[in-house]
């Protein structure tokens, strides 16, 4: 077995789902660096426990807790405006990613992704990792192919080698399938937390809440968290 030092990655790690499983892919070939955000969402307590959980769990070398005031005030999304209420997701789930809903926050992932390469840079890192999902998702834009790949042009062109790469390896997958990952790797599943706006309860009928256990069940397995009114059994 080699004793050379394995190479470093930072993880954009929210706590949730797919963040959960995108640590634990991370960490069985890198070092991983974690960074996680505070940005007035309306679960940001119960996210930032569940991100230091999975750290924790899957071996991450530091997290590195950083607090955000700017969406808060800016407003406008669901999720950081306390006057814009969470909706529950459509009762027709097919339509759930035809429209970008409220609870997106506006051009977010640039923000965390910034941070990321920033901290890349002086780490050493040329691998950051963030769990975007394009299918079955809220259909948020920051969520697409086509945004990694103009944020990747960016760092080429903006920092001092240019050779930091994003990588998504969840955005093409269904979610049934990130859960059967989850549980290949081993991941936390039971100490993440999706809901937009359940703390002690996920409140099972936000959008976030129907896409995970939709996932759970297609995937034929429990979702371990605990929901609101026997919600997991739906």
């Amino acid at each position: 077995m080699s004793n050379s030092p394995r190479e470093r990655a930072v993880i954009c790690l929210s706590g949730g789902m797919d963040s959960c499983v995108c640590a634990a892919l991370a960490a069985r070939d890198y070092d991983v660096y974690a960074v996680h955000f505070s940005y007035g969402q309306r679960t940001e307590a119960r996210e930032q426990r569940s991100a230091e959980e999975v750290a924790r769990l899957t071996g991450v070398k530091e997290l590195m807790h950083l607090k955000i005031d700017l969406f808060r005030r800016i407003g406008g999304s669901a999720l950081t405006d306390t006057s814009i209420a969470v909706p529950a997701a459509p009762a027709e789930e097919a339509s759930i990613g035809a429209e970008i809903p409220v609870t997106y926050v506006p051009f977010r992932n640039a923000h965390f992704l910034s941070a990321a390469v920033s901290w890349a840079e002086v780490l050493g890192a040329k691998t950051i990792f963030i769990g975007a999902v394009e299918q079955d998702s809220s259909g948020y834009p920051d969520c697409r192919p086509a945004y990694y790949d103009a944020f990747n042009e960016l760092i080429r062109q903006g920092t001092k080698e240019g050779d930091i790469r994003i990588v998504t390896p969840l955005i093409a997958m269904r979610k049934s399938e990130i859960v059967r990952l989850g549980v290949e790797l081993g991941a936390p599943f039971h100490v993440s937390w999706s809901c937009y706006s359940g703390e002690s309860e996920a409140c099972g009928v936000c959008e976030s809440c129907i896409l995970r256990l939709r996932a759970f069940r297609d995937a034929g397995t429990t979702d371990p968290i605990p929901y609101a009114s026997g919600r997991e059994a739906s």
